[in-house]
């Protein structure tokens, strides 16, 4: 009873969020307090809410400060000079065009944040297409493959959600996907000189005079600022120091996440906005994009709670791993990252993240696999779920570039197919996810 219990609740909540009946955030509150109360643990709700919730805060409070973070370095200027430089470099060679957008690209989504990413790179980098004459879809291309491996950082969505829902930190499931990442950001590389070679033998290369160049790069960053006042370029060494010490510290771990961006946060927010007032204004500016975020983050230690306490995920694990054939049990993580790409591209991430990956995880236990390698193989379907239609960023991405929503999809689908592809295979290789 528990298992069915338990299964159609995970129904339910997919079917409101993916019908738009409900918010992601008002399911996943709502949805499991009614089925603990149908499941006769009404005396024990809070407890079981509470319990979610500790577990989940040092997540919650990584996002936070890591949203800060990066919207104080963004506010701050931090990528305008390799905006100019990149725009400087690339002249008039279709080849560097595209390549410098993979780069540019890769480099903004580090925050983790696709509206901010598309909207920095196609600003900057649509004159000289047109100017070029190069195909403005492949501008659509790129930034959403750089941004289908980026989206994989803890800040990102995907992997805070894992590490949510299966109770990790960092070190268990984004630590040790980072070589994969980088395999990923080669491969769209490679992509990128695929079609930069392909754009230059049908345009040739055209001679920009430096000036215009200069013109051009000076427009577009000017074109990305909310206002001027808020740059500090004599802070750019700086900034970009901070950011280097940052990501170290997050790969040695020398430091738990949570201390390590608020510390960050804290440092980079006093010495690039020392007024008072200046901060204020830093943080109410981003304080949407964080509440949203960080809610949605608390809300889903209610689910994973109640779903954990009630024990319905123990008993959805018995009868999922019951349907499985012994002869695949084993092979779990590489089935859990093929069919990644799928789920993450017809559901939604809190969909497949709050819903199904705790069920696999538990699944997978009963075969000896630690839970974390399906929370890495459940995120390496990334790059397909940035072509989902269920992903907002996207329609700005195409409305900004004026290319048709059907043609991109076909034109992107297959790179992005081979960009989880690669990752998968590296994450075998490297023993990230087992065979």
């Amino acid at each position: 009873m528990l298992a069915l219990l338990g299964f159609l609740m995970v129904a339910v909540f997919m079917y409101l969020i993916m019908s738009r009946r409900l918010s992601a955030l008002v399911a996943l509150i709502v949805v499991p307090v009614v089925f603990a109360l149908i499941s006769g643990f009404g005396t024990e709700i809070g407890d079981m809410m509470l319990a979610g919730i500790k577990k989940i805060a040092p997540t919650g409070i990584m996002l936070l400060f890591a949203i800060l973070y990066f919207g104080v370095m963004m506010d701050a200027g931090l990528f305008d000079p390799l905006i100019k430089k990149i725009v400087k470099m690339v002249k008039g060679d279709p080849l560097k065009v595209i390549v410098g957008t993979a780069i540019l690209a890769t480099l903004v989504a580090l925050d983790g944040d696709g509206t901010t990413t598309y909207m920095i790179t196609v600003t900057a980098m649509l004159p000289l297409y047109r100017k070029l004459g190069i195909r403005p879809m492949i501008l659509a291309v790129m930034p959403m493959l750089a941004l289908g491996v980026m989206n994989m950082t803890p800040w990102g969505g995907p992997t805070a959600r894992v590490m949510s829902v299966l109770h990790m930190d960092v070190s268990e499931i984004f630590v040790p996907v980072i070589p994969v990442m980088i395999g990923g950001i080669a491969w769209v590389m490679i992509v990128a000189c695929i079609l930069g070679k392909q754009e230059r033998k049908r345009l040739g290369i055209m001679e920009i005079p430096d000036e215009d160049l200069q013109s051009l790069a000076g427009q577009e960053v000017a074109a990305t600022d909310e206002t001027a006042a808020l740059k500090r370029p004599r802070l750019i060494w700086f900034n970009l120091l901070l950011t280097a010490a940052l990501m170290v510290g997050l790969i040695t771990s020398f430091l738990p996440l949570p201390t390590m961006f608020m510390l960050a946060f804290a440092i980079a927010l006093f010495v690039n906005y020392p007024k008072m007032q200046d901060q204020k204004e830093r943080i109410a500016a981003h304080a949407a994009n964080a509440l949203a975020t960080v809610s949605m983050v608390f809300a889903a230690g209610i689910f994973t709670g109640i779903l954990t306490e009630t024990k319905m995920i123990d008993a959805m694990a018995s009868t999922l791993v019951s349907w499985i054939p012994d002869s695949l049990g084993s092979h779990m993580p590489l089935l859990v990252a093929l069919t990644s790409m799928p789920f993450t591209y017809f559901m939604s991430n809190d969909a497949y993240y709050f819903g199904i990956v705790p069920i696999l995880a538990n699944a997978a236990a009963a075969y000896g696999i630690d839970p974390a390698e399906i929370g890495r193989a459940s995120i390496l379907g990334q790059p397909l779920h940035v072509l989902s239609p269920l992903f907002a960023a996207q329609y700005l991405l195409i409305g900004m570039v004026g290319v048709d929503y059907a043609e991109t999809q076909k034109f992107v689908l297959k790179w992005a197919f081979g960009t989880s592809m690669v990752m998968i295979v590296l994450a075998l290789l490297t023993g990230v996810i087992s065979f």
